[in-house]
């Protein structure tokens, strides 16, 4: 995807996620890559509680998602995450859920700012979220 740290987070698609079809709904699908997200980002530093404490972090501006296969119940996915850009203002990064036979069930790219809550806009990140996204090395 890039050359930037691949993080992996796998899970469960439980009862809760499907709909009346049997399978997962559209919207579940961006659920599922937001656990994904913060996830990996909490397990590198990260976390809410750095983001509230600093009052800086993430905010998606846009996305990009496809549906390839679906995704049923009791299966087991694992979502690959990876920074395709990640130093300015604003990054972008791929998603891909893989089913367990290693079929692409969806990809998707986000784009998002680095926002400052007190000031209300956008800034350059620290290293530390840099790092939280695998832009620069532990």
């Amino acid at each position: 995807m890039s050359e930037y740290q691949q993080f992996k987070y796998t899970t469960k698609i439980l009862e809760h996620r499907l709909d009346t079809f049997g399978h997962v709904n559209n919207a579940r699908y961006l659920e599922l890559y937001e656990e994904a997200r913060w996830d990996f980002i909490h397990n590198s530093g990260y976390g809410l509680a750095e983001i509230l404490t600093k009052k800086q972090g993430p905010v998606v501006l846009d996305v990009n998602c496809r549906f390839k296969r679906e995704l049923t119940n009791r299966e087991t996915i694992t979502i690959l995450t990876q920074t395709l850009k990640g130093k300015g203002k604003i990054s972008s990064l791929k998603q891909e859920i893989i089913k367990a036979d290693g079929t692409v069930a969806s990809e998707a790219t986000f784009t998002f700012g680095f926002m400052d809550f007190t000031q209300r806009k956008l800034i350059d990140p620290p290293d530390s979220w840099l790092k939280a996204i695998g832009v620069i090395s532990p």
